[in-house]
């Protein structure tokens, strides 16, 4: 499994709450554009309309051999689940408060894959304490660093 983007963004400002592994219909050479890691999914969130999910705003840049044909580069593309996963994923987000979130996007053998997530949006007071978390960690690991040397 070769990660490609994460969305680091994303375990800051949610609680993440159930995960979920979706494959992407991509068109012409996005894949090719994705291996060379022209992707962001920075600002990108899922929706599901009509039983069927869909990831918006998901960048992928436009590969430069496409010739004439060269998709929109923040088109909406379907997700690939089950039907069961989209009415858990549907079930979900009816809940006030809870959103779908991707959290990275890898390769699976040659698929693309994208890793989602069933999130509940974070207050302030709860960031500040994973930044305090955040650094505590890393000072305790700086310390054993320097205990071992």
């Amino acid at each position: 499994m070769k990660v490609i983007a994460t969305n680091k963004r994303a375990t800051f400002e949610y609680f993440v709450l159930e995960r979920f592994t979706a494959g992407l219909s991509l068109e012409g050479a996005e894949v090719k554009s994705i291996r060379a890691n022209k992707v962001s999914i920075n600002d990108s969130y899922v929706v599901i309309r009509n039983g069927e999910a869909y990831i918006i705003n998901m960048y992928v840049k436009t590969y430069q051999g496409a010739g004439n044909f060269a998709p929109d580069e923040r088109r909406t593309r379907k997700l690939l689940l089950n039907k069961s996963e989209i009415l858990k994923l549907q079930s979900a987000v009816s809940q006030k408060g809870l959103t779908i979130v991707p959290l990275k996007l890898f390769f699976d053998r040659s698929l693309v894959k994208v890793e989602i997530a069933v999130c509940k949006g974070k207050k302030l007071y709860d960031k500040r304490k994973s930044i305090k978390e955040r650094d505590t960690k890393r000072d305790m690991a700086r310390e054993l660093k320097s205990a071992r040397m």
